[in-house]
């Protein structure tokens, strides 16, 4: 009854939140309190209900009891069911007001909307002070210092900092390009590589720099930019101690400690470090 009439009798005298439920009253007590009544026997790690513990022990037991009648996939939560569905009906029922970009979680759209805000909550305290909009930006930005790649493929060794780059990745070994462009026959690995291709096409160049107005097609490439700017040099040689505002320009810079040179001369043979004309040289 009290969901038609709006009552909520229970009333927190901590922050003054109010629960037409007794059992939503206590449970949310337990935020102030701290308590984590129910304890996973496996790891020790506390939950405020029984509910959450249940969803946690699927972690180490490995069951996904909520599987996809589409394509088969399992999943640990009916919360991550859900957003998944999506992928097949199309639907992307969160809208961003800002630019009208639109996405299959809330979740996706809150973190989107930080870069309209400019909102960065997610920093880098321990090394650089750069700041994120998201938690798994900054951890995988970590990655960078600590130089942890977690995600190693299978056939080939090679190891990234991100799940997503593996992914990638292992599309190569395979050899599959689902995504063609209609504009010009080229295919790609990614749907995510064909939107940014069309945009040769499109002209569009939605990133912009607030600092001088000069626009890119991809975000990445104005993340770089910005630099420029703000003069951040986030690569760091561990040899020498020279910074960089690229991930690129260091790996090439590498090589002049390492004596590596990877690229040869198909009329004469001669290898060089740089895929130029013109060796990098350290300064004296």
């Amino acid at each position: 009854m009290r969901i038609h009439s709006g009552e909520r009798p229970y009333e927190c005298k901590e922050c003054g939140k109010t629960f037409s439920r007794s059992s939503n009253f206590r449970t949310h007590t337990r935020n102030h309190s701290g308590e984590r009544a129910y304890e996973c026997k496996e790891c020790g790690k506390g939950f405020l209900v029984p509910s959450h513990l249940t969803k946690h022990r699927r972690m180490h037991t490995g069951e996904r009891p909520y599987e996809c009648k589409e394509c088969g996939k399992v999943f640990r939560q009916t919360s991550s069911l859900r957003p998944h569905r999506r992928i097949h009906t199309g639907e992307r029922p969160y809208e961003c007001k800002e630019c009208g970009k639109v996405f299959r979680q809330m979740s996706s759209l809150t973190t989107h909307r930080r870069i309209h805000s400019g909102e960065r909550p997610y920093e880098c305290k321990e090394q650089c002070g750069k700041a994120f909009i998201s938690s798994t930006a900054l951890i995988k930005h970590r990655r960078i210092h600590s130089g942890e790649r977690p995600y190693e493929c299978k056939e080939c060794g090679k190891a990234f900092t991100g799940r997503s780059n593996l992914k990638t990745h292992i599309i190569i070994h395979s050899g599959e390009r689902a995504y063609e462009c209609k504009e010009c026959g080229k295919e790609f690995l990614l749907p995510s590589h064909l939107t940014r291709h069309r945009k040769i096409h499109s002209g569009e160049r939605p990133y912009e720099c607030k600092e001088c107005g000069k626009s890119f097609t991809r975000r990445s490439h104005l993340t770089t930019h910005r630099r420029i700017h703000s003069g951040e040099k986030p690569y760091e040689c561990k040899e020498c101690g020279k910074s960089f505002t690229r991930r690129s320009h260091l790996t090439r810079h590498r090589r002049i400690h390492s004596g590596e040179r990877p690229y040869e001369c198909k009329e004469c043979g001669k290898t060089t470090q740089a895929a130029g004309s013109e060796e990098p040289t350290i300064a004296t």
